[in-house]
């Protein structure tokens, strides 16, 4: 596997990660697939090698990545299996919904871990393989959500907001070096996100969202045409630029009323 073009990604047994599984499976990568569950990653690995006249390599790895530990030990464990990543799709992450102040503190705090601290962790780790090969790609998935603040979801928005910064700072620093970065910043996606984020009830999630597949799609193109930041769908990407154009506490007043639920009074 080692001599092979070879994709980690993390949060890769359902939704936007299962799908890019199957577009990196489908130009012959190697795979190394991250979640936290190892039975849904385990069907996924089977899906995507049956019937294939020739497979690709799948390796599953359960990990929760909500720990301080989780990114070294992961990289630990790929260099002792010897495996060589070329390509870095940070997809897991996991969001919390409803006030700050009612919020569970250790939830935000594992949040931050998610969806922070381990891409920032496992892109550090991994970094350095890329740049002595000169060729490599590093696909962050963030959010449209990166783009202004979030009440109802305040956390969850900040995080992404880094992701965003992080990714375009670190385009320009490896300009030139072979490797490129990449933030993809869908809008509301058909996953089981909502579900988890108990956020069903808004009016966000309730509303014409994009499915996970059509998303990963335009993500996969984007990262090998080597762009910066990726939006799919031309609402969600004018949605982006309106933004910076208008006042940023009505910005963060319309947000308000996206997110809080169909039946909840908006102050």
């Amino acid at each position: 596997m080692s001599e092979r073009r070879a994709a980690l990604i993390t949060g890769a047994s359902s939704g936007i990660g299962y799908e890019f599984a199957k577009l990196f499976a489908r130009d012959g990568y190697d795979l190394v697939l991250v979640a936290r569950q190892a039975q849904p990653l385990q069907r996924a690995a089977r899906e995507l090698t049956d019937g294939r006249a020739s497979p690709v390599s799948v390796r599953v790895i359960a990990a929760d990545l909500s720990l301080p530990a989780a990114a070294r030990q992961l990289v630990e464990q790929l260099h002792a299996q010897r495996v060589r990543i070329t390509v870095l799709v940070n997809n897991a992450g996991i969001g919390t919904y409803g006030p700050f102040a009612q919020a569970e503190l250790a939830m935000e705090e594992a949040m931050m871990q998610v969806n922070m601290i381990t891409v920032t962790q496992l892109t550090r780790l991994l970094l350095p393989e890329l740049l002595q090969a000169e060729a490599g790609y590093i696909l962050n998935v963030a959010s449209t959500a990166a783009f202004q603040p979030g009440p109802l979801m305040a956390v969850y928005y900040a995080t992404k907001a880094y992701l965003l910064s992080f990714s375009e700072a670190l385009a320009n620093e490896l300009r030139g070096s072979g490797v490129s970065v990449t933030a993809l910043c869908p809008g509301p996606t058909r996953t089981a996100f909502q579900q988890r984020a108990r956020m069903t009830q808004s009016r966000l999630a309730r509303g014409r969202i994009m499915d996970a597949a059509t998303v990963a799609r335009i993500g996969y193109r984007g990262l090998f045409q080597r762009k910066t930041v990726v939006i799919p769908g031309f609402g969600n990407a004018l949605l982006a630029l309106a933004v910076r154009a208008v006042p940023r506490g009505i910005v963060t007043r319309m947000v308000r009323r996206l997110n809080a639920s169909r039946e909840a009074a908006v102050p």
